[in-house]
This record gives structure tokens, sequence and C-alpha cells, in this order.
């Protein structure tokens, strides 16, 4: 039990710092970022693989990471994404600074791939805002023998999200290799599981500078989407436009 409390009051960190958030539907507002170090997925298109290495970033306490934050919060910041990495990886530490971020009264915000449905559940109750994030198979993210349960992860995560009343979304990164087919087979799963009252979006984002995805590629995700979602949108990611991090 010492070391597990030892453990979990440690986290891996890569880097805390505010920008303007570049995707999904809240881009554009000003946010401060805590990336955890680590992520079990390796999507080839990954725009920060700096943080993917289980034993990258810095070591540091929770106590030390809290201080951190209240040094780097920036006036009018309009929430705190815990991102990664894969902030999973480190859920019992992602408890523990949600649980202060809160306290100073500013919005969590959970950026996950959803891979632990488990782990996930324990998050949730500290989260105020939910992107649920699908891996399409060309991101080559696992082999085809591992890729349904991570598939089947995903949609449990969007079903717990949505079904306890978090303001939850959906994000899929396409690129020019990937296939409508099996786009038009996740939207049908997704619909399933939560009705389009339920989520607060449907975010489709363009591939940056690796195998962008063209308009007519585009319009087919589009379309595929609107007829029962209306409030599809395809969004790219803003800092890369206005060169932020």
């Amino acid at each position: 039990m010492r070391q597990k409390a030892a453990a979990s009051s440690r986290v891996k960190l890569s880097e805390i710092f505010t920008s303007i958030e570049g995707e999904g539907i809240l881009f554009g507002t000003k946010t401060m970022f805590v990336r955890l170090a680590g992520c079990p997925l390796k999507c080839h298109w990954c725009d920060t693989p700096y943080a993917l290495p289980l034993d990258s970033g810095s070591d540091f306490s929770i106590a030390e990471v809290k201080e951190l934050i209240s040094k780097n919060r920036h006036p009018n910041t309009y929430k705190v994404n815990f991102t990664g990495g894969e902030p999973l990886v480190q859920h019992e530490a992602v408890i523990e600074l949600a649980k202060f971020v809160r306290q100073k009264g500013l919005r969590t915000y959970l950026e996950s791939a959803c891979y632990d449905s488990a782990r996930f559940a324990k998050v949730l109750p500290y989260i105020d805002l939910v992107k649920v994030e699908f891996k399409l198979k060309d991101s080559k993210v696992l082999d085809e023998k591992h890729y349904g349960s991570l598939l089947r992860s995903e949609l449990e995560c969007l079903k717990l999200a949505v079904s306890s009343g978090k303001t939850s979304y959906i994000k899929v990164v396409v690129t020019n290799s990937s296939s409508l087919k099996e786009f038009k087979e996740l939207v049908r799963e997704v619909f399933r599981v939560a009705k389009p009252a339920e989520i607060a979006g449907f975010i489709i984002q363009p591939s940056y500078k690796i195998d962008e995805p063209t308009l007519d590629v585009l319009f087919g995700f589009y379309d595929a989407v609107y007829p029962v979602y209306d409030q599809v949108r395809v969004v790219p990611q803003l800092h890369k436009i206005i060169g932020v991090r």
C-alpha cells in the first residue's frame, strides 16, 4: 500500500503552458495545458511525439505540479486541459490535479483517446468537459487484432460521459487515406450509444502535413454525419495555423 501511495503522488509531466485552444468545439479559448507524459498508443500523425515515451517528461510531486499550475495561471483562462501523451496513463494524478483546479474556480477538460474505460470512469467525476477521440484504423495506433478492443473502450467512455451529463464531444482525425466505409460504420456505432442531443459536437479534424485530406474527401466524411447530426464541423488545428503551440 505504501508503494502504491508513493507512486500515485508523483507525476511524469511533459509541460505546462497557457495558449489558445486549437482544436474541437472550444477552439479559440484561452487555455492552460497540463501535458502528462507517456502514451501506449502511437498514432502515425501524432503532433506531440516528444510526449509519447512512457519514460519521457520530468518527475514531479503532486504538490509541485499544483504549484506550477498556480504560477502559470493567466487571468481570464477559460479551462485547464489535461492532455498528453495520454492522461489516463496517470489517471490518479489527473484526479488529484483536477480537484485542485476546480478548487481554483476553473473548468477541467479531459483530452483522451479513451483506451481504458475503467480509468476513464474514475477520472470522470472530476472533469467538466470531455473530448472522446475515436481512432480510425489508418491512424496505425494498433494492429488489426487489438483495434476492436480500443473501439469498444472508446464507445464505453462516450456512454459514460453522456450518461453522467458531462459536456461531451467527439473528435475523429481523418487523412486522405481514411476509409469512408469505416467512418460511416463508426458514425452508426456512435449514435447507437449517444443521442444527438446528448453530445456537444462532432469534430472532423484533418491531419496536418501528413497525408492531408482533400476537400472532396472531407466532404465525404462531413456528409456521413450531417444527416443524423447537423452540428458536425470540420475544424483544422488552429494553433498550427497561427503558429503557437
